[in-house]
């Protein structure tokens, strides 16, 4: 009895657990999931203002702005490219490990531009923002290059498989169409190419497989010729009267 107690309490103890890691795990992935929305909508926020100041405020103000906004647009998409394709392309690991550090140049650049928006002596922004400028290009021609390589990598395989598919069904549609091979001359015929009745060949080859006595019988037997059964009765004498 005591044996079956311990047993019961060590079975309630392992679902209590189960339940508080079960509980642990879905408050994570809630928190997690509000972590996500947040910051998207952050960044679509953050984006429309790059994008608003890229076009009201003229001058180095804006141009930084714009900056921002072309490094941070060309990173996350490519950021997302090679997210999607190494799900289908392992050897995509390689280029995702480069894009990560790529990513670490690009936030170093994105927090210079952004201190520089807020930056009251406008000559010091005028002076660097040149050097700021080749290296946000750098950056996107980078980031630029990997992208469009996953997808071209992407659009050959793609492009390979339907030619090796295209292949295998001309070869599946000419074994389908073996007939039209096997009707050639000396092919056996079939059902469908078989002499009619009525074909002269077939009559002239039924007779040339007769006897020659029976070839030389007359298709129809006169009367007199006729033979006679048993069970057949004797015909009548015609009346002269």
């Amino acid at each position: 009895m005591e044996a079956v107690i311990a047993v019961l309490g060590l079975l309630f103890v392992a679902f209590v657990v189960l339940g508080a890691f079960a509980a642990v795990r879905a408050v994570g992935a809630a928190k997690r999931g509000v972590d996500r929305t947040i910051d998207q909508a952050r960044r679509t926020v953050e984006d429309h203002t790059l994008r608003a100041k890229s076009f009201a405020q003229p001058g180095a103000a804006g141009e930084l702005a714009q900056l921002r906004l072309r490094l941070r647009t060309s990173m996350r998409a490519t950021q997302d490219a090679l997210h999607a394709g190494v799900a289908q392309d392992e050897s995509l690991r390689e280029s995702l490990g480069l894009f990560q550090r790529l990513s670490a140049h690009g936030h170093e650049l994105d927090g210079e531009l952004r201190a520089l928006e807020s930056e009251p002596d406008r000559a010091r922004v005028g002076e660097r923002l040149p050097g700021l400028r080749e290296r946000t290009q750098r950056v996107i021609a980078s980031a630029d290059s990997l992208r469009w390589a996953a997808r071209d990598r992407a659009v050959r395989f793609a492009a390979d498989d339907l030619d090796t598919l295209s292949e295998q069904i001309d070869m599946e549609a000419g074994a389908l169409r073996h007939w039209t091979t096997a009707e050639g001359p000396g092919a056996p015929r079939t059902a469908s190419t078989a002499p009619r009745p009525d074909d002269p060949d077939r009559r002239h080859t039924r007779d040339d497989s007769r006897p020659a006595e029976e070839r030389t019988r007359p298709a129809i037997t006169p009367p007199g010729r006729r033979p006679s059964y048993p069970w057949q009765k004797k015909p009548r004498p015609e009346s002269t009267t």
